[in-house]
This record gives structure tokens, sequence and C-alpha cells, in this order.
């Protein structure tokens, strides 16, 4: 394709979103298609030939659209907002045009210091100090394996330069919760500790944020039995029911302990962009690593995690491996990004952070957080206030956690499993019918439903027209 050729696609392809995104609401919002039926839209044969862009247009339409469960629709509130801003569509663009190739600071200078500014822009904005480094990964279970291996080489001395894990001698362990997203477990995993080793930090029965006495009695007990500590995730916003652990109380245990704190704010971390919730991390200074996605709540088209560490030069003693041929004169005079993390080659993912907080500007993005967190108060009024309807956990940001418990047959509340089947019907007759769409999850071994408000297009309309749906589903 020649580039005059790419001028004519492009603005067929820019009208085709931006007439998509007019329209997003008019569509139903769960993919309806069987699994298999997308893919058997499809030749089982490769093209042979060129087409045209209309004709790739017509089958994005067809066979693409249909199969996409449309997380941009104001009813959407399903899972977490994942929010793609049209200013940052453009930056995400904008890349692809430049195709940048980020595997040194000498590959692409522009790349590494453009991602330099916008991280410490993201880092102001979030009332972090000027300790803080950031780099940009693809998603917040990327930045936390990284900082699961990281904390492994601090603690264990850096075993990766000798004889590795097995020549440590003591038994790695992590500390979090179960209501840790699953990507902890995963990094734990992959980064060298046993099952057996990730401890499950009781919980408040109502808060379901971590108790820092078991955290400590945890650790001690594993010093005394000749384990080593390594790290202590904490979740600022957990994925069920957007729990904050005490950040401060459990930095505490960990500096009595040399012990890797890492906060994982992977969808909440937005909310630290307004100075009235970042109470909800107090003691984050006193971390070793945080990471957040802009491409939740903030906006940010996917793929867009920050990871901040305190201490760099510790990451690049991890990661470096600064083969012969990426060696340049510039080298310890600027960042090289690929020492930072897993990945050699990185993408301009910066230019759609810049983009977007250019040209939407910061303090539209903070209106519509605030306009979210109001609509979540909302919604947890009208079903405290409605019979047979409960909000089974703290409502701290935008997600309501709530279950509909009916009477049975003999007249009381429905229990066990009888509310579980009675509380998925209702979610899934919801989701079915494609005017809305949530997701459920386990809670106290029970199932309930999240609603997690806060797409760009929802407003106080969508919350409420939502709210009468659920009645409609569950009390019918």
């Amino acid at each position: 394709m020649e580039p005059e050729d790419f001028r004519a696609a492009g603005h067929e392809l820019i009208d085709w979103i931006a007439d998509f995104r007019t329209g997003v609401a008019d569509r139903p919002v769960k993919a309806a298609v069987r699994p298999g039926e997308v893919r058997g839209a499809f030749p089982s044969e490769p093209p042979t030939g060129a087409d045209d862009v209309r004709a790739l247009l017509d089958d994005l339409d067809r066979a693409v659209v249909p199969g996409t469960t449309m997380v941009q629709h104001p009813m959407h509130f399903g899972w977490f907002p994942s929010n793609a801003a049209l200013s940052s569509v453009l930056g995400d663009l904008a890349s692809s045009g430049l195709g940048a190739l980020g595997i040194s600071w000498e590959s692409a200078p522009a790349l590494t210091e453009v991602e330099e500014v916008v991280c410490d822009w993201m880092r102001q904005l979030t009332g972090l100090s000027d300790r803080w480094h950031g780099s940009i990964n693809d998603t917040a279970s990327s930045s936390t394996f990284v900082a699961m291996l990281a904390a492994r080489e601090r603690a264990t001395d850096h075993a990766q330069t000798g004889g590795g894990l097995g020549a440590h001698g003591r038994p790695l362990v992590v500390y979090t919760t179960d209501q840790a997203h699953s990507s902890v477990r995963k990094a734990a995993l992959l980064a060298g500790v046993g099952a057996d080793e990730l401890r499950m930090v009781e919980v408040d029965p109502w808060t379901r944020a971590m108790r820092p006495e078991h955290l400590r009695d945890l650790v001690e007990a594993d010093v005394a039995a000749g384990r080593q500590p390594m790290a202590v995730v904490v979740s600022v916003g957990s994925t069920g029911t957007t729990a904050f652990d005490p950040v401060d109380e459990v930095a505490a245990v960990c500096a009595d302990h040399a012990i890797w704190l890492h906060v994982d704010a992977a969808m909440a971390g937005s909310a630290m962009l307004l100075p009235e919730c970042r109470h909800l991390w107090h003691g984050v200074e006193r971390a070793d690593s945080v990471s957040w996605n802009p491409h939740k709540w903030m906006g940010t088209i996917l793929d867009c995690s920050l990871l901040y560490v305190t201490d760099p030069e510790h990451l690049v003693r991890v990661f470096s491996t600064n083969p012969s041929y990426l060696r340049s004169t510039a080298d310890g005079e600027v960042t090289q990004y690929r020492d930072w993390g897993i990945p050699l080659g990185r993408r301009f993912r910066a230019l759609k952070l810049w983009f977007h907080l250019r040209l939407d500007g910061v303090a539209e993005i903070q209106t519509r957080l605030r306009r979210d967190l109001a609509n979540a108060q909302w919604l947890a009024a009208e079903v405290e206030r409605t019979e047979g309807w409960e909000v089974v956990a703290p409502v701290l940001l935008q997600t309501v956690c709530v279950r509909h418990r009916p009477l049975g047959p003999d007249g009381d509340p429905l229990t066990g499993a009888a509310l579980d089947d009675h509380t998925t019907r209702w979610l899934a007759e919801l989701n079915d019918s494609g005017r809305a769409y949530c997701t459920g999850s386990v809670l106290d071994d029970r199932w309930m439903v999240r609603v997690s408000i806060g797409v760009e297009a929802t407003e106080r309309r969508h919350v409420e027209a939502l709210w009468h749906m659920m009645r409609d589903f569950a009390e019918t």
C-alpha cells in the first residue's frame, strides 16, 4: 500500500470508526454469537490477492462487529470500565503510523523520552512523590510479574547471577488475599514461588481489606520456620468488590522484615487523579512498586499499564542483558527501557497517553470520574432502600455489588444454592437481552452481581435504566 492509497483507505476507516462509535448505543451490548461462528464467517484459505478497503470494512461489519461485546456501550457495566477515548485512538494510530522501533534509546530517542515525560506527568497527577520512576507495560499482569521478579532477586540477594533459586536454600513466600487479582497468583508461580508458599491473609468480613495483624502473624511464623518472605501484594481496589487494603499498616510489617511491597491499583489507580480519593492508598510512598492501568477507567485505549518503582537501578540489575549489538555511545546517559522489564521491543505506547491528556485534558477526565462516583452512590442508595435487595460490599468507588434475595416457598428469604440459582438466572437473562451487561462474582461463597459504572458514554439515565431492568429481571 502506497501512502496515497493509505490516505484514501484511512479516511474510510476513520469514517467507519466515527460511525461505529456514534451508533454503538443502538447495538446489543453482548456479543450474540455461538462458539466458532465468527471463525466460520471467514474463508478457510488465506487471500491470494489484494482487496479494496470497502470490501474489508463490509466484512468488519458482517463478521467482526456482531462477535464483539460492546464495552464502549453506555449500558455496559461488566468487569471494569475499558474505555478507549477517541483522543487516545488517534495516539494509537500515530504510534502505528510512525512505526518506531523501541529496542533502545538510540533506535527511537523520542519513544523513550516521551514515555519518561508522560510517566512523570501521571506521577504528578496522582500525587506520587518524585521518588517514583515509571514505565509503560501492556497490562497490570505484566507489571505485577515484573514486580515479583524484582522482589525475588532482592529477597535472594540476586540468586539469578549465581546458582539460581535452587542454591538459595530457603522457600520464598508471597502474601496477598483471596480478593487479589488472579494475575498475582500467576506472577508468583511464574517467579518460582511454590503454590504451597502463597499465603492468603485474612480480610475484614465487611470491607474485604487485608488484616495487617494476621499478615504479621503469618510472616513471623514463616521466618521462624526458616522460610524467606519475598513479597506482599496489596489490592488498591480489588477486582471483585473494589476493596482497599490498608497500605500504610501493611507497609509497616514489610519494613520490619525487609519484604517487597507491591501495590496493585489496576482499575482504581484512575481514582488517584482525584485528590479527594488519595486517602484510599495512604502509605503508598512506603511501597516498592505500584501499578495501575490508564486503559481502564481513565480511558486511554488498551494496552497501557503504568509501573512505578522507587529503585530503577534494581530493575536494571535484574533485567539488563545488554547484548553487544544494542550498545551505543549513549549508554549510561539515557534510560534503556528494555532493562526495566521483559520485552526487548517496545511500542510507542506513550503517544496514546500524550494524545489523551493533550486533546481531552485532565479536567474533563476528572469531571467524568466524579460523575461515575456519584452515579454509583445513587445506585447503592436505591438498592439499599428497596425491599429484597442488598448492597453486599462497601461502595468506595464506582463498583456496586448487589444481591436480590426474594422470599422462598416457606416465606423466608432464599439462601444457599437456591439463592445462587436465582442470581445467576436473572443475571443471564439480563445479559442475554442485549439491553445491558453486568458480570457476576462469588462473595462469601454465594453469587452476587457487580455493577461497574464507568463507560465514557454512561450517564445517570443509563444507570437508572439499568436499575429498572435489574428489578424487572430479578423480581419477575
